[in-house]
């Protein structure tokens, strides 16, 4: 890690979007998949921000849909760096829905993903340390080695690369 360590709060972002018609299947709520495409892009921007660096996804350890998001509802998603390794850095998102008539928020997703920052000739390169603040931020990084430790022996299992 580098020397600097980093608020949480500085990687955080956030993200807005109505929902169309295009973007839902036939029961007239969100695919799934625009979802996973929206939770990757803030999670990129958040890890990005924390690390200043390019970055790759290396990992999406979970994505537990909690609710549907319904045609013409805003999405609002918030990401943050909420710990860090050498050079990966787990990264939190919230998913929630709007209903833009009534003011009705609801969870609708949660995401844990781990991103690897890249150096200039496209290697893995060390990261901040991240510095929890808030009492969600403190419980994640809290946790967080627990979370490491299930993806390094999930891929331990999995066994050696093949091509």
């Amino acid at each position: 890690m580098t020397d600097e360590a980093k608020p949480a709060s500085l990687s955080r972002s956030t993200m807005t979007d109505i929902i169309f018609p295009s973007d839902t299947n036939y029961h007239g709520t969100m695919f799934g998949g625009v979802v996973m495409r929206y939770i990757d892009k803030i999670a990129t921007i958040a890890s990005m921000r924390h690390s200043r660096r390019g970055v790759v996804t290396a990992s999406s350890d979970s994505l537990d849909f909690l609710a549907p998001v319904r045609v013409g509802e805003a999405i609002m998603l918030e990401a943050f760096v909420s710990w860090t390794h050498r050079s990966s850095m787990e990264v939190y998102v919230k998913v929630q829905s709007e209903n833009l008539f009534t003011g009705e928020r609801k969870t609708t997703a949660t995401s844990f993903l781990t991103f690897v920052a890249l150096d200039d000739e496209g290697k893995p390169t060390p990261v901040p340390a991240v510095i929890p603040e808030s009492e969600e931020e403190l419980k994640l990084f809290a946790s967080a080695e627990e979370r490491y430790q299930a993806r390094k022996k999930r891929k331990e299992e999995r066994g050696p690369k093949t091509v």
